[in-house]
């Protein structure tokens, strides 16, 4: 029988994050490796058709090497339903250091593609010698009342120029001097913090960066966004 013949039994939305050592693992290798950790946990995955099969798994959005994260997004399909009693446990159980499981929901099983649903990121971005906050704010304003800015892309082996100031929906800095950044991800645009950075002339400071949120589409079944 194929495997397109099979239907969805179950689908799942996992939300985990990236820590340690882990967090210059790429997206390819992140995929790779809950594909290592759902069988042995021996989840019922469903695979797809063809001389390579692989399981029906799908991260929401690419996160940029070296950014630590605790909203990461997996979406996974099952052959078979199965309960969801004690399965961050199980799935903990087999999993490498610096990848931490937060929930496990299920969402029905013709939700929209997740990576079609993700809109925005939140940052925590820490300079690491610290920054002063005066001047910190200073640049925020200075980019926020800006009407434009503009850095170049590469775009099928060109370069262009792109205005990127749509893409930032908001900065702040907290209450511990760190810089809050939400920014567009996903299918409508994409702005990485490091371009944040560059364009607020700090692309000299050291820093970690850290993604605790992300914002999905609103759909009418709660289960499937990531908000609070």
């Amino acid at each position: 029988m194929k495997n397109d013949n099979i239907p969805i039994k179950q689908r799942l939305h996992i939300t985990f994050g990236k820590f340690d050592a882990l967090k210059y693992t790429s997206n390819l290798d992140v995929a790779k490796l809950w594909e290592r950790v759902l069988r042995r946990a021996s989840l019922p995955l469903l695979y797809s058709e063809g001389f390579n099969p692989r399981p029906r798994l799908a991260l929401a959005t690419a996160l940029p090497l070296g950014i630590s994260s605790e909203c990461e997004i997996l979406d996974v399909s099952l052959k078979e339903p199965i309960p969801l009693a004690g399965l961050i446990e199980k799935l903990a159980a087999v999993s490498p250091a610096g990848l931490r499981i937060f929930s496990v929901v299920e969402v029905p099983v013709r939700s929209p593609a997740l990576q079609t649903l993700v809109r925005s990121a939140e940052y925590r971005i820490r300079f690491t010698d610290g920054f002063p906050r005066e001047t910190l704010q200073e640049r925020i304003d200075d980019l926020l009342n800006a009407a434009t800015f503009d850095q170049q892309r590469d775009r099928k082996g060109k370069a262009v120029m792109v205005d990127l100031r749509p893409l930032i929906h908001a900065l702040h800095v907290d209450d511990a001097g760190d810089l809050i950044a939400h920014l567009t991800v996903g299918d409508q645009g994409n702005i990485r913090p490091e371009e944040l950075l560059q364009a607020m002339g700090l692309s000299d400071q050291l820093v970690s960066v850290h993604r605790f949120r992300l914002h999905l589409a609103a759909q009418p079944d709660k289960s499937q966004t990531n908000d609070p």
